[in-house]
């Protein structure tokens, strides 16, 4: 059971738990095409919050589910989340420089090697999940809806689509429930993801839980990518460990152009709450998400 009494020595412990299995599955950078393989590897290990992969195993230790299958799941959301942000670093979307405090992967290799390394990730993330032998225990179709979910989360009804529509949206002023639908599948959809494939892994699971989940992490989804909104505009490119101030840069729409920055802080309380609604009714030992969704909405309130 994943501890709880000290949150961040669990969220810690969690990361690097990630970092060494993301190590372990990955194609060694010795392995040919090694520029390749060496940018794969650059871009998901050594960074990132871990909050999918943690997700998936916070919400699997939720529903009982055998840790040792939670793993690839686990990495497989991860490498998803870092192709998506392989290809949004690039000149043809953000054009950034700056991502995990360290250079862009176009900008160390090259654009031609970081796209192919964004386009092996997302295909290394379903090789795993459809193949690897630490998920031979499940049955068939469990692996199978493991795939579907992490498949249909990242595609165009996903985060693909979310992202199509942040670049057709530059310059133009959404209504509310646009921006909400956009970052509903631009973020919250492979957060939403990651709870899912958590709770999949086990058997102990009933359909009134899993819609308890699926709205909580919808909400908290939400709440990530308002309190994303917030830092763009108010932190520093060295507090973020990414370039500060692209949103407004680039004429985006976010929670903070159409609603300004103390509406946008009671948007991302509102969700903060409703995640905590749905997952009290989900029951069991909630404490560790409980925390989670605390730590993510303290990020600016």
């Amino acid at each position: 059971m994943i501890g709880s009494a000290d949150f961040k020595a669990s969220w810690s412990a969690l990361q690097d738990q990630t970092q060494q299995q993301l190590d372990r599955l990955l194609p060694l950078a010795t392995e040919p095409p090694t520029r390749l393989h060496e940018a794969m590897r650059y871009a998901c290990i050594d960074g990132g919050k871990r909050l999918r992969a943690i997700l998936v195993y916070a919400c699997g230790d939720l529903f009982s589910a055998d840790p040792q299958v939670l793993h690839v799941p686990a990495c497989a959301v991860e490498c998803m989340h870092a192709y998506s942000l392989i290809h949004d670093d690039m000149p043809a979307m953000d054009d950034d420089q700056l991502r995990r405090g360290r250079p862009t992967v176009h900008v160390a290799y090259d654009e031609g090697i970081a796209l192919l390394a964004g386009d092996a990730l997302q295909a290394f993330a379903i090789e795993i999940l459809s193949n690897h032998e630490s998920l031979s225990q499940l049955k068939t179709q469990t692996q199978l809806k493991l795939v579907s979910t992490l498949s249909t989360a990242s595609g165009s009804q996903g985060m693909a689509g979310g992202q199509g529509i942040d670049i057709e949206s530059i310059g133009k002023r959404l209504s509310l429930p646009e921006l909400k639908i956009m970052h509903e599948k631009k973020t919250g959809a492979l957060i939403c993801a990651s709870a899912l494939m958590g709770a999949i892994c086990s058997e102990n699971n009933e359909i009134e839980q899993i819609n308890n989940l699926k709205k909580f992490a919808k909400h908290l989804g939400l709440l990530f990518q308002i309190t994303d909104d917030i830092l763009d505009e108010t932190s520093t490119d060295q507090a973020l460990g990414k370039t500060a101030g692209k949103d407004k840069a680039h004429d985006k729409p976010t929670y903070i152009t159409l609603l300004g920055l103390e509406a946008s802080r009671k948007q991302a309380m509102l969700h903060h709450q409703r995640a905590q609604t749905y997952l009290e009714k989900i029951g069991g030992n909630i404490e560790f998400l409980t925390q989670l969704n605390q730590f993510v909405l303290k990020r600016v309130c």
